[in-house]
């Protein structure tokens, strides 16, 4: 009789955890409809001549920044100058700018200062970047060297920031996939933002809320200028969401859109790797209040890593007389697996599986969302002492 009322006790509470969370996780894709739709590739026009400085932060990226550099150079007279902020890299990395720049002779190389105390690597060579960049550009755009941008990237991102007023925004990319584990892992790990916040192209109400992604990212220079440039987010392992998120919180206009269509990203090598580097930051603590990150954590314990545990056990061992209780607590879970595995359809476009092996394994990704919960919060709770390379000393 005890060990009845405490499984009913139980399920109880599963309820009580999870229909908030379920209702929340609806009010966000209830307004997917009346997103902005995908920025698509837009011809510069006159105006826009000389408007742009980029700036690429590198650090031992020869293996995959001659498509960035590529696609930089194939943006029109609306990129004044690409300015490539190297942090000594030892690959090769500055001879391939250097080539670069012998046929377009936009790209600028430059080398960092040493890192200073306070600061992570890749703010401190978006910081350096900024302040070496023409004052004469209205605009800001930083661009990381695993990004792929195609033909009309810039002129569309300046001109979508011009009509809608916007003074920041950022694009999610098209992600490249290549291994089985990739497709199988990383989408379960993208799912976690997309439970969390508003999906692109849906403007946050509230500045904690604000979404952004330092891979393309363009911000007016008058307005990173009044900011201090990136030292607000010096010390952030989230730098893009932090800053953006500082930004917003004066008064500025943030956006985050959906830039599948203008530019694609190959962020890491495999699963292992995709599991370490991007798991590492997707907490978003260092842009996040205490409460802000539990009521996170909350959701996706509630509406993403419990429905597959939930309904697999019931399945596993059927219990002969159901309660109302337990009835309605696999309902519960079977619709939240439903709205799941038919976002898989929504966010297909954000995937370029073409050159991958295993990529039906994309499809099969809800079966990874316990693994990519759990990645969110082993990361909550440690703080990164490595990062592409360079080593940090833990906070005393």
């Amino acid at each position: 009789m005890v060990s009845w009322l405490i499984f009913q006790g139980a399920i109880a509470l599963l309820l009580l955890i999870q229909i908030p969370a379920t209702a929340v996780l609806l009010s966000r894709l209830l307004k997917g409809p009346r997103r902005h739709p995908p920025l698509e590739p837009t011809l510069a026009t006159p105006e826009l001549v000389g408007s742009v400085s980029v700036v690429v932060p590198t650090l031992n990226e020869a293996d995959r920044i001659s498509p960035c550099l590529a696609g930089l150079s194939r943006q029109s007279y609306e990129v004044r100058e690409v300015i490539v902020v190297d942090s000594n890299s030892q690959d090769g990395t500055p001879d391939l700018v250097k080539a670069a720049q012998k046929h377009d002779p936009r790209f600028h190389l430059m080398t960092d200062d040493p890192l200073p105390s306070g600061w992570v690597g890749r703010p401190w060579a978006l910081h350096n970047g900024f302040l070496h960049s023409s004052e004469d550009s209205e605009w800001f755009l930083g661009m990381d060297a695993d990004t792929q941008p195609h033909p009309g990237l810039v002129a569309s991102l300046v001109k979508t920031a011009q009509d809608e007023g916007y003074d920041l925004v950022s694009l999610s990319p098209q992600f490249i996939l290549k291994s089985p584990g990739e497709c199988w892992l990383q989408p379960a790990l993208l799912m976690t933002l997309l439970y969390r916040f508003d999906s692109a192209g849906v403007d946050a109400a509230v500045a904690e809320r604000v979404m952004a992604n330092g891979q393309c990212f363009l911000c007016r220079r008058a307005v990173l200028a009044q900011v201090g440039g990136y030292s607000s987010a010096k010390s952030s392992f989230c730098d893009d969401v932090t800053l953006a998120r500082n930004i917003s919180s004066q008064g500025f206009r943030v956006g985050f859109l959906d830039g599948a269509k203008v530019f694609k990203v190959r962020m890491y090598e495999g699963a292992i790797q995709t599991w370490q580097e991007w798991g590492r930051s997707l907490d978003l603590k260092d842009a996040s209040s205490s409460a802000a990150l539990w009521w996170d954590l909350w959701l996706l314990f509630a509406a993403q890593a419990l429905p597959l545990p939930i309904v697999l056990s019931y399945l596993l061992f059927l219990p002969s007389t159901p309660t109302p209780f337990l009835l309605s607590l696999l309902g519960l879970n079977v619709f939240v697996l439903i709205i799941r595995f038919a976002l898989l359809f929504a966010i297909a476009p954000s995937y370029d599986r073409s050159q991958a092996q295993g990529g039906w394994l994309f499809w099969f990704s809800p079966f990874a969302d316990p693994l990519a919960v759990l990645r969110i919060f082993l990361s909550a709770f440690h703080t990164p002492t490595q990062w592409r390379g360079r080593h940090y000393d833990r906070p005393s």
